[in-house]
């Protein structure tokens, strides 16, 4: 059987400190795995590797059962990332940064695409505005667009909602949500138990740059989630 997303025995090292370590997981097309863990746990390593960012040390990537060379543009271009700094150019437009990426990967329809994500993820009013006077809420927005401009397969998302306020990390959240369409496999990293329990399909939690468990999030509550989470965190294996 060949999955969406399919990661086998992932390693990487730094000195003698393994951040990720031996890490597997597999999902089908259209599913969210949520990776919750303490600071350090080897989570954003880990989105690196998946992202092309970083070469793992041994393991693969698999997608639809083919081995995945993360480590080429061929990849990266099947790839959207997100993650707390937004990567925007603060004096270009909303529009601009979307040219300026779309040109970086190859598009040749921006006039059609870039209005249509616009609209998409509600910034149709902003597209003229310099990313700088946007509020840190629209500027991850923004950051989303441009992720999904080039219409990934694959879409990791690290701390997307860090320094949001309540509202602006329900907007997010709804745009997030979005992604769950049946084609994008995902991957998202967060602290925040509810919210990233709220958008999962599968869940995992990474210590001393293991999964300790991953686990169908239909059967957690929050509840659950949370004495899995801190036993997993004061009883690594």
């Amino acid at each position: 059987m060949s999955f969406g997303l399919e990661a086998v025995g992932l390693v990487r090292s730094f000195g003698g400190l393994r951040a990720v370590d031996g890490v597997s997981f597999q999902l089908e097309p259209g599913e969210l795995l949520t990776v919750f863990g303490p600071n350090g746990a080897g989570k954003t390593t880990l989105l690196r590797m998946l992202g092309g960012v970083m070469r793992p040390d041994s393991g693969q990537v698999r997608v639809a059962g083919a081995l995945a060379d993360v480590a080429s543009r061929d990849w990266r271009h099947r790839v959207g990332i997100v993650s707390h700094q937004s990567l925007l150019y603060g004096q270009l437009t909303t529009t601009e940064n979307l040219q300026f990426y779309g040109r970086l990967f190859g598009l040749t329809d921006l006039k059609i695409r870039i209005p249509e994500r616009l609209e998409s993820m509600g910034l149709s009013d902003r597209a003229r505005t310099p990313v700088r006077e946007l509020s840190r809420g629209l500027k991850q927005r923004v950051a989303l667009a441009r992720a999904l401009l080039h219409d990934p397969e694959v879409v990791l998302l690290d701390e997307p909602y860090t320094g949001l306020d309540p509202h602006a990390s329900a907007v997010l959240r709804e745009q997030l949500s979005s992604l769950k369409d049946g084609r994008r496999t995902v991957v998202l990293v967060t602290h925040n138990l509810k919210q990233g329990l709220e958008l999962a399909d599968r869940v995992a939690i990474q210590v001393q740059g293991r999964f300790s468990s991953v686990t169908d999030a239909a059967s957690l509550d929050l509840a659950g989630l949370e004495v899995l989470y801190h036993d997993a965190v004061e009883n690594p294996a």
